[in-house]
């Protein structure tokens, strides 16, 4: 099963091309990636990249890829693809392919920005396993999370390190509202111990249950299955050697 996701978009159409072709401004706001640069090329021809994600302050984890877009289509609407595919073995992701597309909203309120992926999980039958489990559901909750985070910067003006760190003191937070009186709950205070419990269990349900503040990027604002009947993919992406 692929990922999809969608977020709606309230800028102009160039702004939103540009911050998701240029390698330089994808890096900010795409919580998949640490660093992407394009490898030298012939002009005019399917762009060769590299990219790399740091899981650790000293382990990175890199592949290449090769993508081409389509800035000017009938009807109004722009398309690119990409495939990839990284030889270490600490990668998850063996090899993949996806496309982003940019279709003008009907009532011409933004752009509703999509993207539909897949790829195939290394380490055999525990990879397998682990892509269910963990790494697919991580994968969908990053994109969704970074296209959000992506609508704060053209909506809102609210830059890709700006949103992070608001998204990190309201995690510190709602941890905070769980934490603090769990701890109390340990601790020889008498009376205060007795209403820890509840006061626990009133944090965990703030926690999970207040909205995000609304310069906070959060995933939950992005559809994360195809409305109704999916369009296929671009026939760009069939012309797309692997990397």
């Amino acid at each position: 099963m692929g990922i999809y996701v969608e977020a709606r978009v309230r800028a102009e159409m160039e702004t939103l091309w540009e911050r998701t072709q240029d390698p330089a401004e994808h890096q900010r706001w795409d919580l998949r990636f640490t660093e992407i640069s394009y490898l030298p090329g012939a002009e005019g021809a399917p762009r060769r990249f590299r990219y790399a994600v740091r899981v650790l302050p000293f382990l990175a984890v890199a592949g290449t890829g090769v993508s081409a877009g389509e800035r000017h289509r009938a009807g109004g609407d722009r398309v690119s693809a990409l495939r990839f595919a990284s030889a270490e073995w600490l990668s998850p992701l063996a090899e993949g392919s996806g496309y982003w597309r940019y279709v003008p909203s009907g009532d011409g309120d933004g752009v509703r920005f999509l993207t539909g992926y897949d790829y195939r999980p290394r380490w055999g039958r525990f990879g397998a396993v682990a892509d269910r489990l963990l790494v697919r559901p991580l994968m969908g909750w990053a994109t969704a999370w970074s296209f959000d985070r992506l609508r704060l910067w053209c909506e809102e003006g609210v830059t890709p390190e700006r949103a992070r760190t608001h998204w990190l003191l309201e995690l510190a937070a709602r941890i905070a509202l769980v934490a603090v009186p769990l701890i109390a709950t340990w601790l020889p205070l008498g009376a205060v111990s007795l209403v820890a419990v509840p006061l626990t269990v009133l944090g965990l349900a703030a926690a999970v249950l207040v909205p995000p503040a609304p310069h906070t990027p959060a995933a939950r604002r992005c559809l994360r299955t195809p409305p109704g009947r999916s369009r296929p993919a671009p026939r760009l992406l069939a012309t797309l050697e692997r990397p």
